[in-house]
């Protein structure tokens, strides 16, 4: 795991070797072992190195191919390395290393772009053309890996790389606030666009490749895509096929030359994944002082004694949480408040002090249905008997009336999938959110412009199966992985998801809905498949995903004062109406109203805004 920075030379003269070096020094931590620079009169390419596989220096980058034509950085890990490696030296190319890197450069002279999909892993990379004066930049099919790009430079230049921080060193580059991307953030919790906080820098979409000349983007490719095409067969079969493919997935993605340990919860994901992996520890995280309320960790110590490996645990107050909370958010380059990001930054931390790779249970839900929302309540099933015309004129009398869980509930009853459903995370009601931002920020995106094109993608599958397309697509890579990555490449950690395998991926889309979430439970053939290796208490556990007692925090007067203190401040009015944040806030506070989630979203956004733009001016 690794990370990489560049650019394609603007017309201003600046000096290129101390311009990269900066950049390179802003993400030192995702590469602490080693650093490598490459410069011609085209290009600048910059590398940080966490050594995975292959620790001998011959390995470090930027990689050359045998000519020195082709120049490589990359992030991330490619499973199928050796299959790939072998089919290429049987061509006659010469490998000069062991890793996984060098098998990017050889197949891309041998098969062009198209060559990516033929990869397994998760994976950002750049590959440098001389000969061609072109640039290939691709990102791995789920968006493990992030990798960013802009020309909103001052002088023409094309920057790139892992993280945006690395941007802002860059002389040329134009350090703006996208007002856009505020009033989507606070109903979603997570930047939900292609374009970033930052104006005029883009995520390159998972599973897809660009092509770069002359400092102009030519090519846009998607080259795999994650669409559901259920196909008969019996519930044993899948559910072996589960456990065979699984179990494969867990070999590939623990293969390293470092030490391996596991993220462990309560849950049936990371116990699974435990399970087949058989690590020496396993990792855990929970709240001081919430032990009863919010902790997992007693049942991860129990599955750890069951497999017999050690269980090592951390407990975080909320001392630790709005202290660090500032660097978690410089961490994620955006704002990303959902509450999970901060236990999760201190699990990395703890198991970066054992071990250098882990694997964890990201991605299992959206691939195999586990989310509770995808399984309609028996009160829902029962409306849905009323003709949906009917629904529709009750819910849009509902919708007049004041709001409640009875009318939500006829409102909800009354719309499509694509209209009702946008994802895990509804956090501010677009309405609310319209009403307290400022003018100036209301004109970002609606919701469901941003839904509605990949709802469009998939117009004639069932409500589940739509649901789960648009997590896969929307929610996964812009909450779920980001956090991920970001939280573990803080401690130079490298983090591993092996539900998120193409193999597994590729099983998955043949399983037929009602394997996947039907009345008896969600996750239903995995479960089946996790019996096998799971004792049945953890393999048919529901979801309790990762609480934090934010709620409670709140009505604390030391944290409450400290969000006063940010609601209040001059910056916070540049964006808010503040006196109708104070009125969530002591509501809150007075526990009259749970405006928890309103006021940490909002909260989250000011403290990312004071360390990018007050902070660092």
């Amino acid at each position: 795991m690794c990370g990489f920075v560049g650019y394609i030379h603007g017309t201003e003269k600046i000096d290129h070797h101390q311009t990269i070096e900066k950049m390179m020094d802003t993400i030192i931590h995702r590469g602490p072992d080693s650093g490598g620079i490459h410069i011609d009169e085209k290009v600048s390419l910059g590398f940080r190195r966490l050594s995975i596989i292959d620790l001998t220096d011959a390995a470090n980058q930027p990689l050359y191919s045998e000519d020195g034509s082709i120049v490589l950085v990359f992030n991330g890990e490619i499973y199928n390395f050796q299959q790939l490696r072998e089919e290429l030296i049987n061509k006659g190319y010469q490998f000069k290393t062991k890793s996984d890197s060098e098998v990017l450069i050889y197949s891309y002279m041998e098969y062009g772009e198209e060559f990516v999909k033929q990869l397994r892993g998760m994976f950002a990379f750049c590959i440098w053309d001389k000969n061609r004066n072109q640039m290939m930049i691709a990102r791995d099919g789920f968006g493990i890996k992030p990798l960013y790009y802009t020309k909103n430079t001052k002088d023409n230049t094309f920057i790139f790389g892992s993280e945006i921080k690395s941007f802002l060193t860059h002389p040329s580059f134009i350090k703006e606030l996208n007002k856009d991307a505020l009033r989507p953030y606070l109903t979603f919790q997570y930047s939900s666009m292609d374009e970033t906080f930052f104006k005029g820098v883009y995520k390159l979409r998972p599973a897809h490749y660009m092509i770069i000349k002359e400092g102009k983007i030519v090519k846009m490719e998607k080259y795999w895509d994650k669409k559901y095409h259920a196909k008969d067969g019996t519930l044993e079969h899948y559910v072996e096929e589960i456990q065979k493919t699984v179990k494969e997935s867990v070999e590939a993605h623990k293969i390293s030359d470092v030490k391996v340990g596991s993220f462990l919860s309560g849950g049936i994901d990371s116990s699974y994944v435990t399970s087949l992996l058989r690590p020496n520890t396993s990792f855990s995280v929970g709240f001081k002082n919430y032990e009863k309320m919010f902790n997992e960790t007693d049942h991860a110590k129990e599955l750890s004694d069951i497999l017999n490996i050690e269980n090592k645990r951390t407990y975080v107050s909320a001392d630790d949480v709005f202290e660090k909370l500032p660097t978690i958010q410089w961490h994620m380059d955006e704002p990303q408040s959902n509450p999970s990001s901060v236990p999760l930054y201190f699990l990395c931390e703890l198991a970066s002090k054992d071990v250098t790779v882990v694997l964890s249970g990201e991605g299992a839900d959206e691939i195999f249905g586990g989310y509770e929302w995808y399984q309609p309540s028996k009160r829902m099933e029962t409306y849905e008997k009323i003709p949906f015309g009917l629904r529709k004129i009750i819910g849009a009398i509902a919708k007049k009336l004041p709001k409640n869980k009875y009318t939500n509930f006829l409102i909800k009853g009354g719309q499509t999938i694509e209209e009702r459903f946008i994802g895990e995370a509804v956090v501010w009601d677009e309405e609310d959110a319209l009403n307290v931002l400022k003018p100036a920020y209301r004109t970002g995106p609606s919701v469901h412009s941003i839904t509605k094109p990949i709802y469009d993608e998939v117009p004639y599958e069932d409500d589940v199966t739509k649901m789960q397309y648009l997590d896969l697509n929307l929610w996964l890579p812009g909450d779920i992985l980001l956090k991920a990555d970001k939280m573990s490449m803080a401690h130079s950690l490298e983090l591993r998801v092996p539900f998120l395998d193409k193999k597994v991926m590729e099983l998955a889309k043949n399983i037929p809905t009602n394997y996947r979430v039907n009345e008896k439970d969600t996750k239903f053939a995995l479960r089946l498949a996790a019996l096998k290796e799971l004792p049945e208490e953890w393999a048919k556990r529901p979801k309790l995903g990762f609480p934090v007692p934010i709620r409670h925090w709140l009505r604390e007067e030391k944290y409450y004062n400290m969000v006063k203190e940010a609601f209040q401040s001059d910056y916070a009015k540049e964006f808010f109406d503040t006196n109708q944040l104070m009125k969530y806030l002591d509501e809150h506070y007075h526990n009259k109203a749970n405006h928890a989630r309103y006021i940490w979203t909002v909260y989250v956004f000011l403290v990312w805004y004071k360390r990018f733009f007050i902070d660092e001016k």
